[in-house]
């Protein structure tokens, strides 16, 4: 007799998800993110989504000239099998050591802060408050600031001190539009996220 015994395929899910990333055709106007085991598609932000991230990026390099670092925005920053692309990142200008082995990117390593400007409705305030939390600390991201115009009125979250183990950020301050909120540490310490580029409180 001669025993037939089944063969087991043992999928990765990450490596799968990761492969299907790589292949994708994103639609223009979207973006595609591997975030907790899924593809996360959404739709790039519209005229205000992009007139802050656009004012906190010209402001964030004139704060950083001189010191080897500068902003970048929607580029692929990549941990592990994991790619996440804020609305603006800060990284150093010689990214030689920090681009993704196979130039797919940034390395989640070498970015010193990282910025969302949160879009409109439930799904978006989910993303960038819960999920990109949790990733951003997990890949030790030092500094991950939250531009959320639907937080009463307005307000700007800085968090810091990354614990990639759980997830989360040891340090949370929370700054309404109409003042400053301030980055704690990093290439990018001192500067200061105010009404020039959110606006004043919002109705």
């Amino acid at each position: 007799m001669i025993a037939l015994v089944a063969e087991e395929t043992v999928v990765d899910l990450d490596q799968a998800l990761w492969q299907v990333w790589r292949a994708m055709e994103v639609p223009e106007g979207f973006r595609a993110e591997l975030i907790e085991g899924a593809i996360e598609m959404s739709p790039t932000g519209g005229h205000r989504h992009f007139s802050v991230n656009r004012r906190l990026s010209k402001a964030l390099d004139r704060h950083l000239a001189g010191t080897g670092f500068s902003s970048a925005q929607d580029g692929n920053v990549i941990a592990g099998l994991k790619v996440l692309i804020p609305d603006v990142f800060v990284a150093p200008d010689e990214d030689d050591e920090i681009e993704h082995p196979e130039g797919l990117g940034v390395l989640a390593s070498g970015v010193a802060l990282v910025v969302e400007t949160v879009s409109p409705g439930k799904e978006g305030r989910q993303r960038d408050r819960v999920l990109k939390h949790r990733a951003y600390a997990t890949a030790g991201i030092p500094v991950y600031v939250i531009v959320d115009d639907y937080d009463d009125g307005g307000a700007v979250t800085v968090l810091s001190g990354p614990d990639p183990e759980r997830g989360a950020y040891a340090r949370s301050e929370r700054t309404p539009y109409g003042e400053d909120a301030v980055i704690p540490e990093g290439p990018a310490k001192g500067f200061a996220i105010g009404p020039g580029i959110t606006g004043e409180r919002r109705d």
